[in-house]
């Protein structure tokens, strides 16, 4: 819950009253015109305290002239570079660190809209805590109550609020999905779970093609890479339909609820994080969610493509041939490539609607870790389109670099015997996988973001980004949506 507050924030009734610091000429200073004045005579002795006012940092110390329990300064870094990203990592690693805590106050530091919407996403999105599998404790309960103290008041200020809600409860929604243990989380079961997040929306419906439908509607892929499981896979269609406005989007997301590699097995350390190669699914599923409950005027219609990639008795052989929904052959070289070939399915079904655009995401290729890191995603695609993502992700701190898709590299992805190989030469993974999505979108604007990194995060947490599933793309995605109905 978050809430506005004029209240002088000395006299505030909440358990933690947070502050945000940046650092000038090396010194911290309290930014904001409603900073009570004990903040900057306890910086006096900042060294003491350990305040640097360095980005992601957290001090607590007493608060003795306000009702607060406790004072909370949250570091923003170097004033001249603080922006709307760094305002929203500072709060969202203060309210991170107040796990267990009933109620906090944070004081606007600039009295602007995109401030307010800066500071409360920060707030909201570092109150998180996945505790589905943990016997009960309070001490690790995120967050209740926020209140942000601002002289920002009325209509404008207030749909701040309800936007950070929405984008928030899509990002954790998203985290819940990919935090959950594979073994509760199968195809069927994340089907179901798409039910269950669309249920009571206005102007969503959704439709689930299960094995038998698969086969008989020529979704090769799917069934391909779900064959070696005992869990079958399923292609879940949520579409959000915004009335009279022809303006269209579709977004397709790759769902391998647990990725084995199949018959080319994965090697064993770190396969436990391979619970997270849905999350392309589960942000498509939120980001479709969060449109509908914004009531943006473009119609958005996700695609779910959902397979376990087990090896087994069943399971696809390297050298076995698929017919991709529309005909296309893919020679399966590499049973671990299996994302692009879901995801082939899902995009051939997205653009047989005529959207205007599609965007895909995907955890697809080790190689974007290698070229971008762990937070950082690529996008590749139409050039337009690709540039429309970036700036997105821009305005909503996410951070995606944009990749080309070189002419040269096609011939990496020719087969002996049929239409497409899955794989080519190892160099330029990234890229190779995006021109063999590109084979299946034809002439429609279309981007691909790979998430593969940033989607999932095994280091400590910082920022607003906890450990395990961040959420990633959702907010870029949804920024896109709101650009596109813009437009119309």
């Amino acid at each position: 819950m978050i809430s506005l507050t004029s209240s002088d924030p000395s006299a505030l009734s909440v358990d933690a009253l947070v502050v945000i610091v940046a650092q000038r000429d090396g010194t911290p200073v309290p930014l904001g015109g409603r900073v009570p004045p004990f903040v900057a005579e306890l910086l006096a002795d900042a060294a003491a305290l350990g305040v640097t006012g360095a980005l992601d940092e957290v001090r607590k110390a007493p608060a003795p002239g306000a009702t607060a329990r406790v004072l909370v300064l949250a570091g923003a870094g170097p004033e001249q570079q603080v922006d709307g990203e760094s305002l929203r990592r500072a709060v969202g690693a203060a309210t991170r660190e107040l796990a267990g805590l009933s109620s906090a106050a944070v004081v606007l530091p600039v009295e602007d809209l995109p401030t307010l919407r800066a500071v409360a996403e920060g707030a909201l999105l570092g109150a998180y805590e996945f505790d589905r599998y943990r016997s009960a404790d309070p001490s690790r309960a995120p967050l209740g109550a926020v209140q942000v103290v601002t002289g920002l008041s009325g209509t404008h200020a207030q749909a701040e609020l309800t936007r950070a809600q929405v984008v928030s409860q899509a990002v954790h929604a998203t985290r819940d999905l990919v935090n959950t243990a594979p073994n509760d989380l199968y195809p069927e079961a994340f089907a179901e779970a798409a039910r269950t997040a669309v249920k009571g929306l206005r102007g969503v419906k959704i439709t689930v093609l299960d094995e038998k439908a698969l086969a008989a509607g020529g979704y090769g892929g799917l069934l391909g890479v779900g064959q070696g499981s005992s869990r079958p896979p399923r292609l879940v269609k949520v579409a959000y339909s915004a009335g009279r406005t022809k303006r269209s989007v579709a977004l397709v997301g790759k769902g391998i609820t647990f990725d084995s590699g199949g018959i080319s097995l994965k090697p064993p350390a770190d396969m436990d994080e391979m619970k997270s190669d849905m999350a392309g699914a589960a942000a498509v599923l939120s980001t479709v969610v969060a449109a509908a409950r914004l009531g943006l005027k473009v119609s958005v219609t996700g695609w779910l493509c959902l397979a376990e990639n087990m090896p087994s008795g069943t399971a696809q052989r390297p050298s076995d041939v698929l017919t991709i929904r529309g005909g296309t052959t893919v020679e399966v070289l590499n049973t671990d490539a299996e994302g692009r070939l879901v995801l082939a399915d899902g995009l051939v079904s997205a653009v047989e609607e005529k959207p205007d655009l599609v965007l895909d995401i995907a955890t697809l290729t080790g190689a974007q870790m290698v070229a971008l890191g762990r937070r950082v995603s690529a996008v590749m695609g139409t050039d337009e389109v690709r540039d429309q993502v970036v700036a997105a992700a821009g305005a909503t701190g996410e951070q995606f670099w944009p990749m080309p898709l070189p002419e040269d590299l096609k011939a990496g992805l020719k087969s002996k015997v049929a239409d497409l190989a899955n794989v080519g030469e190892r160099w330029g993974g990234m890229l190779l996988a995006g021109l063999f999505l590109a084979e299946f979108v034809g002439d429609t604007p279309w981007a691909h973001l790979d998430v593969a990194g940033p989607a999932f995060n095994a280091r400590p947490a910082y920022g607003y980004t906890p450990v395990g599933g961040t959420g990633t793309g959702v907010r870029t995605m949804l920024a896109v949506l709101e650009g596109h109905a813009a437009r119309s």
